[in-house]
């Protein structure tokens, strides 16, 4: 028996480590058909949202869609935040460094519990406050190192601030379409619906349709892109099989780690004593506030629901 509920405990495990490698490839080579194609970055993001169908279906298969209208605003405001973070990310991505850009928006959890503080009332776990401490050092550092002086480099700055803030309002806005009862399912739907409707802004901003851009381009970004919606699929499986307050910040801190390593390998770049400290500090502080809030929300999960065996099931899935 207690073989049985160790095998089930770290099923999770496979599915994380893929996730890991998605989304650490995803985004160390995401900027390439922009930047050895000169692919559009809207373009880019049209490629995205079309992948976004895959896991989109799957995630549907033996779920019901919830038609109603609450699930609708929730799924709308879900999508909207994730889908604008991800058009702001392919042109950050143009821009700047992905080893810098990623550890950063990784500190979107502490807009989500800056939120639920503010918004709900809720208490923020010590954990988290050392995670939020960690997490306006790092932005800090990162404004330090980026001393270049140029509008390029203060733009992607901005840039990976913003897409941080909507991603943390799009998992605020996640958590509470969980508490009026939306399935996954029903969200990720709505995110990939969303992440269509802005593709006209997208084309707006690349100034066409591109093509007669090289056929490598929108292969690459296929590829690269595919990677980040298979990826998202991955995380739901990972959170279907363990504990979320250990899933959500191994996942949470190890594909920006990854990212940043390909990164540095790759494009052979060494950042500054401040970026350094700043990557660290990043990921530890979101990491620190991922698990937090993870670990509430088991308690207070068991305390309404009594002594029970152990769940594998997660109610929420901060999906992009």
């Amino acid at each position: 028996m207690t073989t049985s509920i160790s095998r089930i405990s770290r099923s999770w495990i496979p599915y994380a480590g893929l996730l890991v490698l998605f989304w650490g490839v995803w985004g160390a080579f995401s900027a390439v058909p922009t930047s050895d194609y000169g692919y559009p970055d809207g373009m880019v993001y049209v490629v995205w949202s079309l992948t976004m169908i895959i896991p989109a279906v799957a995630a549907l298969r033996g779920n019901r869609l919830d038609r109603r209208p609450i699930a609708a605003v929730y799924g709308l405001l879900v999508g909207l935040t994730g889908a604008g973070g991800q058009l702001l990310l392919f042109k950050a991505l143009t821009i700047g460094p992905a080893y810098l850009i990623f550890p950063l928006i990784a500190l979107s959890p502490a807009i989500t519990v800056l939120m639920a503080t503010a918004l709900l009332r809720e208490r923020i776990p010590r954990l988290a406050v050392l995670g939020v401490v960690a997490a306006l050092v790092a932005v800090v550092l990162f404004s330090v190192s980026d001393g270049d002086g140029s509008a390029t480099g203060g733009l992607w700055l901005l840039l990976a601030i913003l897409i941080c803030v909507a991603w943390g309002v799009q998992a605020y806005f996640m958590r509470k379409a969980a508490t009026v009862g939306v399935n996954d399912a029903t969200t990720f739907t709505w995110m990939t619906i969303s992440g269509l409707l802005l593709v006209p802004v997208a084309i707006w901003m690349a100034g066409g349709l591109a093509l007669d851009a090289p056929w490598q381009a929108p292969t690459l970004a296929a590829v690269t892109q595919l990677l980040n919606a298979v990826g998202a699929l991955f995380l739901v499986m990972a959170f279907s099989r363990g504990k979320a307050s250990i899933v959500a910040p191994t996942t949470n801190a190890l594909a920006p780690v990854l990212t940043v390593i390909l990164s540095l390998a790759v494009y052979q770049k060494v950042p500054s004593v401040y970026a350094t400290i700043g990557i660290v500090l990043a990921i530890v502080g979101s990491t620190l506030m991922v698990y937090a809030d993870e670990k509430r929300g088991e308690a207070a999960a068991a305390n309404i629901a009594g002594p029970r065996t152990p769940d594998h099931g997660a109610p929420d899935v901060a999906v992009r």
